[in-house]
């Protein structure tokens, strides 16, 4: 009896052991499967994207300059400051103006006292009427001279054509200037931001006036900035081939300045435009022209197996798979680059399933 009790207690250990072992092999395939995050594939319309990069600049820039030539007085003003519409931002020395409007003064009122004088000698019949006609021009002239020293004059200081900011300042105090010469450039910032870049001509013709942008720049990390295409160069540059594009974009509370590089995305719209098989870019592990590699969830064994697929082009985040997966099958995203065929995983977060 006793040794029959014996051999149960023995069995019973043994048994236990065997399931233990069981278990301690079971936890340890778990400890050693990868952790991985998966999401299941879709098809979706997909847009083509033109991507360029370009500089903001405030939608319109003056380049101010005095109407005479002279030496500059002063100049207010300097690089990144902020003007106001009216602001006198810089002077030439007024010795040579003001004595140009003086000459011109004289010589208008000499004509009219000459004028006076002949009407005076033709009304007593000692001046001819081709003597006061000729005299009568000479004075008109002379009106006219004045005028026109007036009108100089009053060009003689620069004034901000409307509020906004001093992007650069082309001269300086007591230096000779010539008529024309540009001496400072003001952005007019009332007016908007303007993101200019250049697109070759494939890309050109594909954008419409309208069509939406996303703009972002390095100045703001993850943030973007809506945008709109407002014009597109009618020709190509001579020089690089590419044709200008200027996208409208609003600052949104951002403090924006001339310079900042931008990147931008443009949605187009292209003919026959349907939906696609896409899956994220963190996907594919291997890329050789159009021939990848990507890690699918096999559920029932627990493991990734490794498919080589047929991908398409990159739309923002997603890339296009044109032959080689199937809608609703599980990609392995996060994890993905550590993987080889069979290898056991965990799913740690799963977009279509949640937690596993």
């Amino acid at each position: 009896m006793r040794l029959a009790v014996v051999a149960i207690m023995l069995a019973a250990a043994a048994l236990l052991g065997a399931c233990a072992d069981e278990g301690g092999t079971e936890a340890a395939a778990g400890r050693d499967a990868a952790p991985v995050r998966t999401v299941p594939v879709e098809r979706t319309e997909v847009r083509a994207a033109v991507r360029a990069v370009g500089i903001l600049a405030p939608r319109d820039e003056v380049r101010l300059s005095f109407k005479v030539g002279g030496i500059v007085d002063r100049i207010a003003v300097d690089a990144g400051d902020r003007v106001r519409a009216g602001q006198v931002l810089a002077v030439l020395k007024g010795t040579e103006v003001n004595a140009t409007v003086a000459q011109a003064a004289e010589a208008a009122e000499k004509g009219r006292r000459d004028l006076a004088r002949a009407k005076q000698l033709r009304a007593d019949e000692v001046a001819t009427q081709e003597q006061v006609d000729d005299l009568t021009t000479a004075y008109n002239v002379a009106r006219s001279n004045l005028q026109a020293a007036q009108f100089n004059a009053r060009f003689a200081s620069i004034a901000a054509p409307a509020d906004g900011v001093v992007l650069q300042r082309l001269a300086e105090a007591d230096e000779l200037v010539a008529g024309g010469q540009p001496v400072l450039v003001v952005g007019v910032t009332g007016d908007g931001w303007v993101v200019r870049t250049a697109l070759a001509d494939r890309d050109a013709v594909r954008v419409n006036l309208g069509d939406a942008a996303t703009v972002g720049f390095d100045a703001f990390p993850g943030r973007s900035f809506a945008g709109k295409v407002t014009r597109i160069g009618s020709s190509a540059d001579p020089q690089t081939g590419t044709f200008e594009v200027e996208i409208d974009v609003a600052p949104g509370g951002a403090r924006f300045v001339r310079g900042l590089v931008a990147r931008v995305e443009l949605a187009i719209h292209s003919e026959g435009e349907s939906s696609q098989t896409v899956v994220p870019v963190a996907a594919l592990v291997e890329a050789d022209g159009p021939t990848g590699v990507i890690y699918v969830l096999d559920a029932a064994e627990g493991v990734a197996r490794r498919r080589e697929v047929t991908v398409g082009p990159i739309v923002g985040e997603r890339v296009v798979v044109i032959a080689g997966l199937d809608v609703g099958e599980l990609v392995v995203t996060d994890g993905a680059a550590w993987l080889t065929d069979g290898h056991a995983v965990r799913v740690v977060a799963d977009a279509g399933r949640g937690p596993g």
